[in-house]
């Protein structure tokens, strides 16, 4: 849901048309879950080459995607429920460090998503995309862009598509960002970036003193 408050910060959304559309995003992704039950897990210890190989065998038993590019060593894959434990044991054998099935409620950015996709596609194409302040960095693709049809494009692909994660923090490096900040409560975002970059800091902003304490002099 990141990638909705960013595009609401950099002005391209305004944020009830935002708050309907994530609104709508979950109602469908719930959904989808209910029609085509799966599973996610995290793999830890593997790269991202060999989890897609364990994928790409384990899909003999069902349907397993990586979803979530989140370190270099930590990749979550997103599936069928028996797709999903055949991975699991497939990257135990491979060497991962452990493998963690995660409480879900359906199979986010893999195919099983596919039901969600022409809804929130048509709810899209009704809401008022602006060019935005500062260019957006799309999760499925990790290219920034000012476009606006491309932004809403990648919206609807982020349903069924891989969040890569590792590639835009490495790319918004590569543009310039010498600092982060993570808005929200918690600091999952602030310990991924320290695994992908130690030399870029993060600070995570999670109450209105930690804000203060962010933008004051």
């Amino acid at each position: 849901l990141g990638e909705y408050s960013a595009v609401v910060s950099a002005g391209v959304l305004n944020f009830e048309d935002a708050l309907r559309l994530v609104k709508l995003r979950g109602e469908l992704m719930q959904h989808a879950g209910e029609k085509q039950p799966g599973a996610m897990a995290a793999v830890i210890g593997l790269p991202e080459e060999a989890v897609q190989e364990v994928c790409d065998e384990a899909s003999s038993a069902g349907v397993v995607v990586p979803a979530n590019f989140n370190s270099p060593a930590q990749i979550v894959i997103s599936g069928s429920a028996e797709g999903v434990h055949r991975a699991m044991e497939l990257a135990k054998a491979r060497g991962a460090k452990r493998t963690v099935e995660l409480v879900v409620s359906g199979a986010f950015h893999s195919p099983l998503m596919a039901d969600a996709v022409e809804e929130l596609r048509a709810a899209l194409e009704k809401s008022d995309f602006r060019i935005p302040k500062i260019p957006i960095v799309p999760n499925v693709t990790a290219q920034a862009t000012s476009d606006p049809q491309e932004i809403r494009l990648q919206l609807v692909r982020q349903l069924t598509r891989p969040v890569r994660w590792v590639e835009s923090v490495r790319a918004m490096i590569a543009k310039g960002t010498v600092r982060f900040y993570e808005v929200g409560a918690g600091r999952v975002l602030t310990g991924l970036i320290k695994r992908i970059d130690r030399r870029v800091p993060c600070t995570p902003v999670g109450t209105l003193q930690d804000l203060e304490k962010a933008v004051l002099p």
